[in-house]
């Protein structure tokens, strides 16, 4: 499965020009680029099954973007790999809403941990992406965090990765 399989990873909106104000013009054109780039995985790598970590952010919007995609290539799939127990427990309520509606269509699943959260469990979620995947696409601005360790990880791991800028 993990040659026909492709990852996210990116930065939380906190990082990025345009916050949390999705439809701000950077975060459009970004969305834009994002869904022609699972276009292109899909048609030119053989790209079948995705994998979010469900993280607020581009991880949430990429996920829709494949749900929205299913449309026109009904034969992708959309795993969701949950880092732990209650994810969403600090999340504002407008988040879990998001979050709740991309789960319940979701073709899969996974939770990386059965615990709450412990420090650890977003880096064992990420691996647990790469490792199962061929294809990274990552929102990534080339600053040190979280995106960054996956990318890192990803390149180590011999990953295609294709890199939306924010």
């Amino acid at each position: 499965m993990k040659s026909n399989t492709c990852c996210f990873t990116g930065h939380r909106p906190q990082k990025l020009p345009w916050g949390f104000n999705e439809n701000d013009v950077g975060c459009l054109a970004m969305k834009e680029i994002a869904k022609i780039e699972i276009q292109n995985v899909i048609i030119n790598y053989g790209i079948t099954h995705f994998i979010s970590g469900m993280a607020i952010g581009f991880d949430m919007i990429a996920a829709e973007l494949v749900l929205e995609l299913k449309k026109d290539y009904p034969f992708i799939t959309l795993e969701c790999a949950i880092p732990c127990k209650e994810q969403d427990k600090l999340w504002r309520e407008q988040q879990k809403e998001r979050y709740k509606n991309i789960l319940s269509q979701a073709d899969k699943v996974t939770y990386v941990s059965d615990r709450p959260y412990f420090d650890g469990c977003m880096q064992k979620r990420n691996k647990y992406m790469i490792d199962n995947s061929a294809v990274l696409i990552a929102l990534f601005n080339g600053k040190p965090g979280g995106t960054k360790q996956t990318v890192d990880y990803a390149k180590g791991k011999g990953l295609n990765i294709l890199i939306v800028e924010p």
